[in-house]
């Protein structure tokens, strides 16, 4: 950490002793020489547009007024006597009741103190002085923004919006009384002898320093001609040099009382850069000793954006990467876990499934077996009928098991497709009820269908929704007290949504059976009586044909019984 120290405060005492010497030497005149270049090049620039415009005197003064608030720089255009052209580059134009009238900022007479600030497009302004023209559109401006309630005796006062403006910005000094300096420095120019007019005459451009005796300032001069081979017009551009030479004579003065506070500073600066980079190289050897423990729980230490920062993230990355990949491999552990716990399950539902299958079709098989015995045997012949009734019966138990294995094996497979059609649900509730007439009579039961409107329409496939209704009214009649009402309710529970409930009087089904009561072959009656009937498949087959439609649908119990309900999207078409 010293060496590093010591390294970065002979670094840094070098380099700002190489900024003080090449300042000291070099800044004075490269200032010099970077202003009269630009100032150079401004002129060249001018050349080409006064050519354009030389015709339009209004242009002319604008070009003027730019030119010398860009380059700090005082400007004038001379005829081929060396005579100033009469031409004022700031002025503001008024917008008065009736007339446009110019107020030309003269050089001399007045200065940028007394020219109010804010003036802007659009703004009034109120000035007293005097037309300079016989349509009264030209006026020296006298007192801008007047307090008199009058104008003074032989002043005008005009109010009118300002329409255009160019007026003298980012100058510095006085830029008025250097604006009329220039006949000072032709006259002084005479008296030496200096030879500009014969080199502008030969088309040569002219470059000379020059004092003003009055105040002192010293300033660059630059001449050239506006036309070529000299031409009839001559362009003088004057700026100061004043600021540099005060610039760095306060820069010499100022290094001599700073100089004992920036070794301070360097020394506290180095010895905090030292410490800063330091630093960072114990906390990423601390991170990588952590690493190596397979500890992968720390954050990033070093929250910079430099290459620390970024060396610190990237150990973070890998930190997180590793965690990442040891959790990812506990979490595939979990999931070979489970997936061998539902493989067991599976075995053990397809036990369960073998066992319901033999136990469904060896009962009635039995019965069949024992009765076609009774008939081989020669039994009475009262009872011969009853037999051969009993066996059909048990026949038409296991047709309708193997067919309804079959079509829930359609639906297990996704072998089923719909072919939905807008229909009228209480219509079709009627058809399938009348198929109940005689299971209703045997047990004196009463169904009643209860709906907003006989005009519900819902779009879904006929077929399978009548096997819906026809398992679920099968359900209901099987498991309802004799002498109850069986209730079908058709309403709107929502917009558009229309639910159907099925609703019987009987026993309840147990919580923990609500659920599981649309697997196959499974039944809430513990002790699987037969005396039910039933195949054990009904509402598995109405579960795959309610979600095939999107629909919701449930069971829940009541105050008297069990009703269970599905919902449908209503259609609001014919059939």
């Amino acid at each position: 950490m010293f060496k590093l120290f010591a390294v970065t405060s002979v670094l840094i005492l070098l380099v700002f002793s190489l900024v003080m010497l090449a300042e000291g030497l070099f800044f004075e005149r490269f200032y010099r020489s970077s202003k009269l270049e630009a100032l150079d090049r401004g002129m060249s620039q001018f050349a080409r547009q006064f050519k354009q415009i030389e015709a339009d005197e209004f242009k002319v003064s604008r070009l003027l007024g730019e030119f010398m608030n860009e380059h700090d720089a005082s400007v004038w255009v001379l005829t081929r006597q060396f005579q100033r052209n009469a031409i004022n580059p700031y002025y503001i134009v008024l917008q008065a009741a009736n007339k446009v009238v110019t107020l030309p900022i003269p050089a001399e007479g007045m200065t940028t103190d007394e020219i109010p600030g804010g003036i802007r497009f659009g703004g009034m302004l109120t000035v007293d002085g005097i037309f300079m023209d016989e349509d009264d559109t030209i006026m020296q401006p006298v007192d801008f923004q007047p307090v008199d309630q009058e104008p003074e005796q032989g002043l005008t006062r005009v109010t009118g919006k300002v329409t255009d403006f160019m007026l003298p910005e980012q100058r510095s000094y006085n830029p008025l009384y250097q604006d009329a300096l220039a006949d000072d420095v032709l006259k002084d120019w005479n008296g030496q002898g200096v030879p500009y007019e014969q080199k502008l005459q030969n088309g040569s451009k002219f470059q000379q320093s020059w004092k003003d005796p009055w105040s002192g300032v010293q300033y660059a001069v630059m001449m050239q001609p506006l036309t070529d081979g000299g031409g009839s017009r001559y362009l003088m551009a004057m700026t100061s040099m004043q600021p540099v030479g005060e610039a760095v004579d306060i820069l010499k003065k100022y290094y001599i009382v700073i100089a004992p506070i920036i070794l301070v500073l360097v020394i506290l600066f180095s010895l905090i850069y030292s410490r800063m980079i330091a630093r960072p190289l114990i906390t990423l050897s601390r991170t990588a000793s952590r690493l190596a423990r397979l500890d992968f729980t720390g954050q990033p230490e070093i929250r910079s954006r430099d290459e620390f920062g970024e060396l610190s993230r990237h150990l973070s990355s890998l930190s997180h990467n590793l965690d990442a990949a040891l959790s990812e491999l506990n979490r595939t552990n979990e999931r070979l876990q489970e997936e061998l716990t539902e493989k067991l399950r599976s075995e053990e539902l397809r036990k369960e499934l073998v066992a319901n299958i033999s136990h469904e079709l060896k009962t009635p098989l039995g019965i069949v077996k024992g009765f076609a015995e009774g008939l081989q045997d020669g039994v009475a012949a009262e009872k011969r009928e009853r037999y051969l009734s009993l066996i059909v019966n048990e026949t038409d138990r296991m047709n309708a098991l193997i067919m309804d294995m079959l079509e829930l094996t359609k639906f297990e497979v996704k072998a089923v497709k719909l072919h939905p059609v807008n229909l009228s649900l209480p219509d079709l509730a009627e058809r399938a009820s009348a198929s109940f007439a005689r299971q209703l009579e045997q047990k004196r039961l009463e169904l009643k269908l209860e709906t907003d409107s006989l005009e519900i329409w819902v779009q879904a496939d006929p077929r399978r929704m009548e096997q819906v209704l026809l398992n679920l009214l099968s359900n209901a009649i099987r498991h309802a007290v004799e002498d109850s009402v069986i209730t079908v309710r058709i309403h709107r529970s929502y917009p558009e949504q229309i639910t159907t409930v099925i609703e019987n009087a009987g026993p309840h089904i147990a919580a923990s059976d609500l659920e599981r009561i649309w697997d196959q072959f499974y039944r809430a009656e513990r002790s699987r009586d037969r005396k039910s009937g039933g195949t054990g498949l009904g509402l598995a087959i109405v579960k795959h044909i309610l979600e095939l439609h999107g629909a919701n649908f449930g069971a829940v119990n009541t105050n008297e019984g069990v009703a269970f309900y599905f919902t449908l999207n209503e259609s609001k078409g014919d059939a």
